[in-house]
């Protein structure tokens, strides 16, 4: 059962205007004053601090200029998806005639640019080929590509091995020696890099590159945010410039009708409706389908098409989320014997699971079981190949737990790659058994039995008369909040003076505290046991929109008796 901890903060600062929950909210993330908190572009990072920036800009440039065929190589995820569209409508903005692009098909080819993908992209003749989100990793892929004679371009966020890939230009704020201050650009945010040094290159050889790339910000902010990467300042301001577009309905169509369907306003868009809303519509395509439709509803220019897609993307996400309560289901029954032998890290599988949802089974119990979890699937029905996608806590380095393990059992991991909280992985089936003994090994040896104690990390409690609407907008337009960033949370002590249950086992409450009473809801909080009369609780303080009427209300995030 977790713990509720608050987070220690220094004083806050002077601030005029800002709420002095929001100021002690601020100081507790390390900002203390307006100044710290970057919200203009012309505050970003230079694009030529980024190594091999020049030289993909020039490649890039020369391929404009030259009218080659360029082919931008995606990868299966939200990232990877948003950062092809910003590649394939970025280069067409800066004058490119022949861009295409191409994503793998995750049971078809794999994870990246693979020799299988480099076969099936061959129709398409590309001269040049982009990576956006992969590459890193990939040597047989693009050494395949280079024996074609085509050009290859990697720009990827991904932790690198310890051997390079041949590729022509390699931009990744990651690789070792890297100059590049925020090393948390996500794969989306690395190519708009690229493509505002591209365009600089293109104004010094002479006019006409005068593409307005600020366009593209809404795709940026979404891979952002999707692909949880820490809001350092530099991700808060591509993904607040971002959400500014959104807001103000300048935004792509595929992203309005993605909006639509989600039952999501686009004038009170935060990057929480981008992650819980959006993003697992795009995500669902390349789990269950082809994210191919995805990056078709983001290139979308026609409305009704963006919207005919957008419907297609709503379908395959509520098939996923059927998928993943099933194998959540069926990880219950593994985990409960690996829990009862006191697994510091959690490795389940089954032949059945689809390969493209394990990464969020994982996540779950995850979250669950405050334990790093690797969880496995066949690659396709049958198949003696299986793909682990794992999930960490804070203080575990998954793919340096990873690289360890290959390092002690050579053979034993096919491939691998991925972050620190994150990775993905391929093995064979008569392998699992191995691999899980060598996870736990280093999971104990590296994780503290303290560590493995969830805590909720609160900003402390609020006095009744804090629990306002004022506060709550204050908050909910205080951010972006995300990953490294964190959405405050508050605890405090009610009483319990109605409840029901709604939607999909949603609980909502009459929560009390002297002498007055606010909503609260809890999020597939039924476990069918009524909640005592007293709970103490973590919760978000949000924005309740009804009806077009605004209320105060508690969403509760952890709760206990009191």
């Amino acid at each position: 059962m977790p713990r509720i901890v608050r987070r220690e903060a220094p004083a806050p600062g002077e601030w005029p205007g800002v709420h002095p929950v929001l100021r002690r909210v601020y100081a507790a993330r390390g900002v203390g004053a307006p100044s710290a908190i970057p919200s203009r572009l012309a505050d970003l990072l230079p694009p030529d601090t980024l190594g091999g920036i020049d030289a993909a800009a020039r490649l890039l440039a020369e391929a404009v200029r030259t009218d080659r065929r360029i082919v931008v190589v995606g990868d299966f995820d939200c990232d990877g998806a948003t950062g092809v569209a910003v590649g394939v409508r970025g280069l067409r903005m800066l004058g490119a005639r022949h861009v295409a692009f191409q994503v793998p098909h995750r049971v078809l080819h794999g994870y990246g640019l693979t020799p299988g993908l480099v076969d099936a992209m061959e129709p398409l003749r590309p001269e040049l080929v982009v990576t956006v989100d992969n590459g890193i990793a990939c040597h047989a892929g693009i050494a395949a590509a280079k024996a074609r004679g085509w050009d290859v371009l990697v720009t990827d966020h991904h932790l690198p091995g310890p051997k390079l890939p041949p590729a022509d230009v390699i931009v990744n704020p990651n690789v070792p020696g890297d100059g590049f201050a925020s090393k948390a650009l996500a794969g989306v945010g690395v190519l708009f890099y690229v493509l505002l040094a591209t365009r600089r290159r293109l104004r010094e050889a002479g006019p006409g590159a005068d593409a307005d790339l600020s366009q593209l910000l809404d795709l940026v902010a979404v891979g952002t945010v999707a692909d949880m990467v820490p809001l350092d300042a530099n991700n808060r301001i591509l993904v607040a410039a971002g959400l500014r577009r959104l807001r103000e309905g300048r935004c792509q169509p595929g992203l309005r009708a993605l909006a639509d369907v989600a039952g999501r306003r686009l004038d009170r868009l935060v990057a929480n409706d981008i992650g819980y809303a959006i993003a697992p519509r795009i995500n669902a395509a390349g789990r269950l389908e082809d994210m191919a439709i995805g990056i078709e509803c983001l290139l979308a220019d026609d409305p009704s098409r963006a919207a005919e897609l957008a419907r297609v993307l709503d379908a395959i996400n509520r098939e996923r989320r059927g998928v993943q309560e099933d194998m959540l289901d069926d990880a219950g029954r593994c985990m409960a014997v690996e829990l009862a032998d006191g697994a510091a890290g959690v490795c389940v599988h089954d032949a059945l699971w689809h390969p493209g949802v394990v990464g969020l089974v994982a996540g779950k119990l995850k979250e669950r079981l405050h334990r790093p979890v690797v969880a496995f699937a066949p690659s396709a029905p049958g198949s003696d190949e299986w793909r682990g996608s794992a999930r960490s806590i804070p203080g575990f380095h998954v793919r340096d737990a990873l690289a360890e393990i290959d390092a002690a059992h050579p053979g034993l991991i096919q491939r691998f790659g991925g972050h620190a909280m994150a990775a993905g992985l391929g093995l064979r089936e008569a392998d699992l058994a191995a691999f899980a003994e060598a996870f736990q090994a280093v999971a104990r040896a590296r994780i503290a039995p303290e560590s493995l104690d969830a805590t909720v990390l609160s900003d402390g409690e609020l006095g009744a008369d804090e629990v306002s609407l004022d506060l709550a907008q204050q908050l909910r337009w205080g951010g972006p909040w995300g990953q490294g960033f964190p959405e405050p949370l508050f605890d405090g002590e009610f009483g319990v003076a109605s409840w029901r249950v709604v939607g999909e086992r949603h609980l909502k409450f009459q929560l009390e505290r002297d002498g007055r009473r606010v909503e609260g809801i809890e999020f597939g909080g039924w476990n069918e046991t009524p909640p005592p009369a007293a709970v103490r609780i973590a919760y978000r303080l949000d924005v309740n929109e009804w009806r077009d009427t605004c209320s105060v209300q508690l969403v509760v995030v952890h709760r206990e008796p009191a």
